[in-house]
């Protein structure tokens, strides 16, 4: 198999990952440069792996321009672990609030209801989870210990494009569907993660990037592997971490300072592919219908629908045949949805949307 063999992969998680990336892990999978066997034998205290897991924070430091007044840590669990990590490491027996806007922060709310006292202060199930609220929707409380959002809702297709304002109140933000693909001013936000398999490598890290008063919130009383200070003052190495996904992590963020030139330029790339594919849903003149309400679609994940739950199927398999995979919805909502992380060429959006054209043109009764 080779490159030509490659179809192009819409799927929302595990997703694509840069071309450029996988040769290089490819060119070292059997001996990493100095180590004198592979990334995946060598030991997490060795000074080969030291390098790499320096040079992963390094680059994330620099494309997200982290104050020093930050920790970046490399965790296991995806979020479903941040989910429950974040409450018992800052409620300190105070109350939090979340936002619910999709399926995501759903289940971070209810994830941290087992773990002490949180409440919903917008739900956004009212409008199906189509729109991110407005700024005066939300009243968070001042005595609560953090507010939380998710930034990119991966299953209904809506995004931030302005993060709440919480005044003194840590912000939380799972953005592990949107991390790297934009600019982020990281000092609006108390703790900022994301679980890979998105933009930031394959399935089996997470990055956290926490604001180090919130570190000593974390109590004694939590597990050593539960407790983010502990995992800091550990330098993110407790216990053994997932070492080939950190590799992946420092080849991706290379690719993004070197290839892309930053965020600044990604986000331009990201917004264009997005354009061409919004467009082409509403060009259909209803045969294709998104999901999300205009002003918040996002530029990750565009869930849409066909007229039939039948075309669905025909869309998809005849997707497939065209070289074009993974764009069945999320089995919780159904439908059809193309993620188009930052690893997804121009060239592959260009492809899906001749495709629609065709299909409808094709299928249109």
């Amino acid at each position: 198999m080779s490159e030509a063999d490659r179809f192009y992969n819409f799927s929302a998680g595990p997703a694509v990952l840069p071309l450029p990336v996988l040769k290089k892990a490819q060119e070292e999978l059997l001996c990493l440069t100095g180590a004198g066997a592979s990334v995946m034998e060598i030991s997490h205290r060795s000074k080969s792996f030291e390098l790499i897991i320096e040079g992963a924070e390094t680059n994330i430091r620099t494309l997200l321009n982290v104050p020093d007044n930050y920790h970046v840590l490399f965790l296991q669990g995806g979020a479903l672990l941040q989910f429950a990590m974040i409450p018992m490491n800052l409620l300190n027996g105070k109350p939090a609030n979340y936002v619910i806007s999709g399926t995501w922060s759903k289940k971070a709310f209810s994830e941290a209801k087992l773990v002490g006292n949180v409440q919903s202060v917008w739900d956004g199930s009212n409008f199906s989870y189509k729109r991110k609220p407005s700024a005066g929707e939300l009243k968070f409380e001042t005595d609560a210990a953090y507010a939380y959002v998710c930034s990119n809702e991966t299953i209904e297709g809506i995004q931030y494009q302005e993060y709440p304002n919480t005044n003194e109140l840590p912000l939380i933000c799972d953005s592990s569907s949107d991390f790297f693909s934009r600019p982020v001013d990281v000092e609006k936000f108390g703790l900022l993660y994301a679980c890979a398999q998105k933009n930031i490598g394959p399935a089996g890290v997470t990055v956290v990037i926490i604001r180090d008063d919130l570190l000593e919130r974390s109590s004694n009383k939590i597990p050593s592997l539960l407790n983010y200070k502990k995992i800091a003052d550990a330098k993110s190495m407790l216990n053994t971490p997932p070492c080939f996904a950190i590799y992946m992590v420092k080849l991706v963020t290379e690719w993004l300072l070197r290839d892309i030139g930053g965020l600044g330029n990604m986000y331009e790339i990201n917004q264009e592919k997005a354009a061409l594919l919004y467009e082409a849903i509403d060009s259909s003149n209803g045969f294709y219908k998104g999901h999300a309400d205009k002003e918040f679609r996002s530029i990750m994940n565009v869930p849409f629908r066909l007229p039939s739950e039948e075309l669905d199927k025909k869309f998809q398999n005849e997707a497939m045949r065209a070289g074009l995979t993974s764009l069945g919805g999320h089995r919780s909502v159904g439908g059809l949805r193309a993620s188009i992380y930052n690893a997804m060429p121009r060239e592959g959006v260009v492809k899906l949307c001749g495709f629609m054209a065709d299909f409808a043109q094709k299928n249109k009764s």
